[in-house]
């Protein structure tokens, strides 16, 4: 038996550790540890609750926009404010857009090298390659001549010894399969998604004012007017610019991401038997089909709410916010009450209790506290968020979009509905949903210009805006589906400010550490029986953690080693 410690965990965001136990080639237990805390909760406290989604926003630069929004929500929620039908097409745009960069972002730029070996893509044929990239798509940069100028480029990094993010694979590892013009092929999208994204979330400085953190969320509305005869507004010229970006998004994701995900999968069909996890998959929903309070309001969703148990496509189960709940038996946390009971979030508390080794360690003491994280529970059960999770009920509720294009997938794959249940099933439904919101996109972008052609301009809906008009003490939650995962904010309002604040977010959920009875996270359970062919080398770990797209900054932020803060900043 020996013990794997990885750490950190790159090509993510944030500060993750694994550890893992492997005997006889497999993973027969494993430890997910966040060495960063999270104070966002505290900072809050006592200041205005209409001004909390500009500093959770802070949470991440790259989750950007989803802490904002989960934030508006859960204030407009515990005040009672229904946004205009304008404002929420304009935050689901900007939803929707995030999703297909930050899924196109993943998939080149954060998981494809765990498939795709970039050494190997020197010995291919450009020639061969050309004709590989002609089989699967239409997609317009695949001729001889451009791949050949990509090998040559890729030559000039390894020549010199600049390989940049290149550096430090596992080159030439036995896991890897793809031949090696399949690997120059991955490596010329690569550099083409670089640019592509670059582009694309010019719709968040159009819509937002900027990226990332985007500038225009308001309690009630947005902050940018509409106006067709403006050029300091949204206008024709606005929507005819937003609608170019947006097909060029819907291009680059059937001509290059689509059928490059289906190529790697092709030579990986084992990874459809493994990763598959806990089993149990919660999805919040999102993309409110009328003007509603999506949180309040789940049944009228483009992207439907609910949870799959045991795998059981069947039935999907209603959610019940009040079921939420998170421990902190193996959290550096301590709770008034005592460390072995599980809060719901508007009874939670963020008080930190550091007792694990001082760093560099050698290894956790997984008996007792050894993460930054809690470890939410849905009805005392251990749940999945994200792409699978949101594709998977959707499936199970008869999306027909979501059952088309699975089903092409699947087919195309030669394998059945439970080989979703897997890592490599995880990375194929993060590409399923990107297809899905780039094509409801364009569709949000028409009801946009319709509403606007109506005569409707409105934006913001002021009602209960000024703090006279508030109840003396009211609570609430804000959900938000974000890229990876269910993401709730739950808020108390006492005299007009905060008096509490609790964020649940997708990486708490997927990566926080064991319960109270021993129960483990989605990551940790999705390691098990991996096979390992080089424990020096652990490629098949970061093939599974990956799937997740961890974000270890939205679950916790960072103290020194004596537990002093980095960061002091004074808001004026």
């Amino acid at each position: 038996m020996s013990h794997i410690v990885v750490d950190p965990i790159t090509r993510i965001e944030g500060h993750l550790r694994i550890e893992a136990e492997v005997d006889g080639g497999v993973i027969t237990d494993a430890w997910s540890s966040c060495t960063m805390w999270r104070g966002i909760e505290k900072i809050l406290n006592g200041r205005d609750p209409r001004d909390a989604w500009y500093f959770t926003q802070r949470i991440c630069g790259v989750c950007t926009t989803v802490h904002a929004l989960a934030s508006v929500r859960a204030v407009e929620n515990t005040l009672e404010i229904v946004p205009p039908l304008n404002a929420q097409l304009i935050r689901e745009l900007i939803t929707a857009t995030q999703f297909v960069q930050d899924h196109v972002v993943h998939f080149y730029h954060l998981h494809a090298l765990d498939w795709v070996d970039i050494v190997s893509a020197l010995d291919a044929d450009p020639a061969a390659t050309a004709k590989l990239a002609g089989s699967i798509s239409n997609y317009s940069r695949s001729s001889e001549g451009h791949f050949a100028t990509v090998k040559e480029r890729l030559a000039g990094f390894v020549g010199r010894g600049q390989l940049g993010p290149f550096t430090n694979g596992y080159w030439g590892h036995p896991a890897y399969k793809l031949p090696p013009e399949g690997n120059l092929l991955a490596v010329s999208h690569y550099l083409d998604a670089l640019e592509f994204q670059r582009r694309y979330i010019e719709m968040h400085a159009i819509l937002g004012g900027k990226n990332p953190h985007l500038q225009t969320y308001l309690v009630g509305g947005m902050a940018i007017p509409i106006d067709p005869n403006s050029q300091n507004a949204i206008n024709a010229g606005t929507i005819a610019r937003l609608r170019s970006l947006l097909q060029e998004g819907l291009d680059f994701v059937t001509q290059a991401y689509i059928p490059d995900l289906l190529l790697v999968a092709s030579f990986y069909p084992e990874w459809t038997a493994i990763g598959g996890g806990v089993g149990n998959y919660l999805a919040f929903g999102d993309f409110p089909e009328g003007q509603q309070n999506p949180s309040m309001d789940p049944d009228n969703l483009y992207l439907p709410r609910g949870i799959i148990l045991n795998k059981d496509l069947s039935k999907v189960v209603p959610v019940v916010p009040e079921k939420i709940t998170e421990y902190i038996s193996h959290s550096w946390y301590s709770y008034e009450g005592g460390d072995g009971e599980a809060l719901p979030p508007l009874e939670g508390e963020t008080t930190p209790n550091y007792t694990g080794p001082e760093p560099p360690y050698e290894q956790l003491n997984t008996d007792a506290k050894y993460s930054w994280l809690k470890s939410p529970r849905y009805d005392d059960l251990a749940m999945e968020v994200g792409p699978l999770a949101r594709m998977l009920v959707a499936y199970g509720s008869g999306h027909k979009r979501v059952q088309e294009l699975v089903g092409a997938v699947l087919g195309q794959l030669g394998v059945g509905p439970e080989a979703l249940f897997s890592t490599l099933g995880r990375t194929a439904a993060r590409g399923i949903e990107t297809q899905v919101l780039a094509e409801h996109s364009l569709t949000l972008l028409d009801r946009l210009t319709a509403n606007i052609d109506g005569g409707d301009l409105q934006i913001h809906n002021g009602y209960r805006w000024d703090p006279k008009d508030w109840p003396a003490e009211a609570s609430g939650f804000g959900m938000h589906e974000a890229p990876r995962g269910g993401l709730s904010h739950w808020v108390k309002i006492a005299d007009g400010k905060i008096a509490s604040y609790q964020a649940v977010v997708p990486s708490t959920w997927n990566a926080g550490p064991r319960d109270t009875n021993g129960v483990r996270g989605a990551y940790e359970s999705a390691l098990l029986d991996t096979p390992i062919a080089d424990p020096e080398k652990p490629l098949e770990i970061l093939r599974t953690i990956h799937s997740f797209d961890p974000c270890m900054a939205c679950a916790a932020h960072l103290l020194d080693k004596d537990g002093n803060e980095l960061v002091e900043v004074t808001v004026l």
